[in-house]
């Protein structure tokens, strides 16, 4: 167990954490990520269902909650009992943020809603995540990642024209809205802190996240009638930019639409008449006759091996990127070097690898400095004693289950 992080520019910010899975969660840690103190209220015995999650393990440990926890201190608190709530009050009371991802309405029903806590505290920033908003009539419907990506419209530009439209291989919509929600909750103390010292909610919405997403989209359908498809490796109307095949069978990103290194291309592939050829010579003309020139491509990427091709597009500037698995991003020296993939040491982990912080900030970086506490309330004694709880009165909450 760790105490304070004494690193990133959010130290001595306190956030409270209330809710689990996803995206709320991530919001906190972003905050903990950059040095804020993040108590994550959980429910005692059960915990963040996060804890739980994913078939791998290591003895028996989830290989989901050092992501999620990680630089977080665990507080265990039954919300559902009356005394409960009291608790969570009087850490809020003391916070500067508080982040939820319950049902819409749920803090109101325990008697903690936005106003109420903001005449406890009215410096108080509320995030709220949620499926659809606060608001709306979807408001009160739980909602998930998924559900937001289909109905914000993102999810249907998604695969190919003749398929249905798969999901992505990560919870996409939960980690956008954090993102969001995060940015909105330093926005508002930003406001709070230079002008006029009160707080105020960040309402963040999954279909709200992903649908802010989509580019020209609106526009598009608004000024043309068109409603965008499904493109599926590539984009409609945008060439050369796709996957290609090497030689071995593996697949790299070559994206040259520009007209300048479309040209470059042309050069790498030993075929500068085709910078030329009216097909080809323009942004326009070349999105007329993708599929033609994603064929010339690929018949060129196709004849060499990976290592070679990498070297010919580096050699003329021209923007690439190989398609990886996890295991050749964790060999990748670039992500070693900027620090995005890193060792770390822990008791219940042994040595492991793990993400790094991103952005990297030049004056007060973000850091890791555990991987959170694998105990349920493991931090109750010190954050409760804070609030004048001794350790007669903690042990009696604890035997009666409020804690």
């Amino acid at each position: 167990m760790s105490g304070e992080t004494p690193f990133g520019p959010l130290q001595g910010l306190r956030v409270v954490e209330m809710g689990q899975l996803l995206a709320g969660p991530f919001v906190g840690s972003r905050c903990a990520d950059f040095g804020a103190e993040v108590l994550k209220i959980e429910a005692p015995g059960s915990g963040d269902p996060i804890r739980n999650w994913g078939r791998l393990q290591h003895e028996g440990k989830t290989l989901w909650w050092p992501i999620m926890a990680r630089n977080k201190k665990s507080v265990s608190i039954n919300l559902r009992k009356e005394e409960g709530q009291d608790l969570a009050r009087k850490l809020i009371a003391e916070a500067d943020v508080l982040i939820e991802n319950f049902k819409p309405g749920t803090l109101e029903k325990w008697g903690m809603s936005p106003a109420q806590l903001q005449a406890l505290n009215p410096g108080l920033v509320i995030v709220r995540v949620s499926g659809f908003g606060q608001t709306g009539p979807y408001a009160e419907r739980p909602g998930f990642a998924s559900v937001g990506e289909a109905m914000s419209g993102m999810r249907y530009i998604n695969g190919y024209p003749d398929m249905p439209p798969p999901r992505y291989g990560i919870s996409l919509g939960d980690t956008l809205t954090a993102l969001f929600a995060f940015e909105g909750m330093m926005m508002a103390l930003y406001r709070r802190d230079r002008n006029g010292g009160r707080g105020q909610v960040v309402d963040a919405a999954i279909t709200e996240s992903c649908f802010a997403m989509l580019e020209s989209t609106v526009t598009e359908y608004s000024k043309a009638g068109a409603i965008r498809q499904p493109s599926g490796t590539g984009i409609a109307k945008i060439a050369p930019s796709n996957i290609y095949p090497a030689k071995d069978g593996t697949y790299i990103v070559i994206a040259a639409n520009v007209d300048s290194m479309f040209r470059r291309l042309t050069q790498a592939m030993g075929q500068t008449h085709l910078a030329d050829d009216p097909r080809f010579v323009t942004h326009i003309a070349r999105g007329d006759h993708a599929d033609q020139l994603d064929s010339m491509v690929a018949e060129w990427s196709s004849s060499l091996e990976m290592p070679e091709l990498k070297a010919r597009l580096k050699e003329f500037g021209v923007v690439y990127g190989p398609i990886n698995s996890i295991a050749q991003v964790v060999d990748d020296p670039h992500f070693r070097e900027r620090g995005m993939v890193r060792e770390h040491h822990d008791d219940d982990f042994g040595t492991i690898t793990i993400p790094g912080v991103f952005p990297v900030l030049s004056e007060t970086p973000g850091d890791v400095a555990w991987l959170g506490p694998q105990e349920i309330g493991a931090h109750n004694a010190e954050i409760y004693s804070r609030i004048g709880l001794d350790q007669s009165e903690i042990a009696d909450l604890k035997t009666r289950g409020v804690i």
